[in-house]
């Protein structure tokens, strides 16, 4: 009873006259930092223009404040609160000072509010962004690298099996003898192969083409950090020619930062308006083999330039073979607020609009590469 008075008191703040509960020692710490937050008075964080009484817009007071939470919190507590104080407490200039960079807690969110600063961050607060965004992109590509080069391998692998082996070394016998069971004769105990199953030949040569085309706009910011860790990873494999362009109401190609993800981040610039069209038009130009070419355009599809133009121009690449995937987001949010008229009229075309997290896209770049039916895929991996 004592230990559920004292979990209630935390979460509803204020004093003990609630639940007659008093709080000392750590318990007393914990409940200062969450005040500074979620309470400290009348509308305090509460977004209605009242700081929070513990908090204010002092950064030695926020640095403290971000050790206190760093020592009574888990980390993935500490990242829901320093998102939380950057939006209800309008924190974000304060990030361009290096002290508040090596105090907080790396993750997504906070790489994609420093880009949002990219622009307007002094130089002395360059470098320590720079390790920020640095350890974040490092932990994410030793989480999804492995499981995107396996899930993509595989997949290549399987698309060039072929029921015509030209030699005997290509012929896959355990798939062969499987395929061929109902063959099986018991007075020889044998099974006759009336159907071969095999490899083509390996390919040096580049086997599809990937271009990633990724809208800025500011409700997109953990998409372009996740994409960004994606493109490199799938640049890095020779099988693969991949291209990635950013878009807001211009496009720029950062096809050859792919090799420093970190470099690719700040060569985006998060916010602006929005030209589908003719983020479309550029990718276009890049694909030089449609039938074996993946176009991903990730976008919230709030279009500010000529809507039936980019309709046509999805339809025009789906007729020439282009496999072409919209992803709302590629995060672990789930889809943000996104037209759904130019959702529909996509869905109308044999294009499906969905949010994917990281941990599926891998399967999803496996499931493109062997031209599976992507609307199926959504139905039995993204419910």
């Amino acid at each position: 009873m004592e230990e559920r008075l004292r979990r209630w008191r935390l979460v509803l703040g204020g004093d003990a006259d609630g639940t007659g509960c008093a709080l000392g020692g750590a318990d007393a710490g914990m409940d200062a930092a969450l005040s500074a937050l979620y309470g400290g008075g009348p509308g305090a964080g509460r977004g209605d223009g009242e700081r929070s009484a513990g908090l204010g817009a002092s950064a030695p007071r926020v640095a403290r404040w971000l050790g206190d939470i760093r020592a009574y919190f888990p980390s993935t507590v500490v990242q829901v609160m320093q998102k939380d104080a950057i939006e209800r407490l309008n924190l974000s200039r304060l990030l361009l000072e290096p002290e508040m960079l090596e105090a907080v807690e790396p993750d997504v969110h906070l790489v994609g509010t420093l880009l949002s600063l990219n622009r307007v961050m002094p130089e002395k607060a360059r470098e320590s962004a720079r390790a920020v965004v640095r350890k974040v992109v490092a932990e994410l590509e030793s989480k999804l690298a492995q499981r995107t080069r396996a899930a993509v391998t595989g997949a290549l692998d399987r698309s060039a099996r072929t029921h015509r082996p030209r030699r005997v070394a290509d012929i896959d016998w355990d798939r062969t003898i499987r395929a061929n069971l109902k063959n099986y004769l018991p007075e020889r105990n044998t099974v006759v192969p009336s159907r071969l199953v095999g490899y083509a030949r390996r390919q040096q040569a580049v086997q599809r083409e990937v271009v990633l085309c990724i809208d800025q706009s500011g409700s997109m910011a953990a998409s372009v950090v996740y994409s960004s860790v994606f493109g490199a990873v799938l640049a890095s494999m020779r099988s693969l020619r991949t291209s990635l362009v950013v878009f807001d109401t211009a496009v720029v190609d950062l096809t050859d930062q792919l090799h420093d993800p970190v470099e690719l981040l700040f060569g985006t610039q998060l916010g602006g308006g929005t030209d589908i069209n003719r983020a479309i038009a550029y990718s276009q130009g890049l694909i030089t083999r449609p039938t074996d070419s993946i176009f991903i355009l990730i976008s919230d599809l709030y279009e500010g330039g000529v809507r039936e133009e980019m309709l046509r121009r999805v339809a025009a690449m789906t007729a020439a073979g282009v496999q072409v995937i919209v992803l709302l987001a590629l995060s672990d949010e789930g889809a943000p607020s996104y037209d759904h008229d130019n959702a529909s009229a996509l869905s109308a075309l044999g294009v499906p609009a969905f949010a994917c997290t990281p941990d599926a896209f891998p399967g999803l770049m496996a499931a493109a590469i062997e031209r599976r039916d992507i609307s199926q895929w959504v139905e039995r991996n993204m419910s």
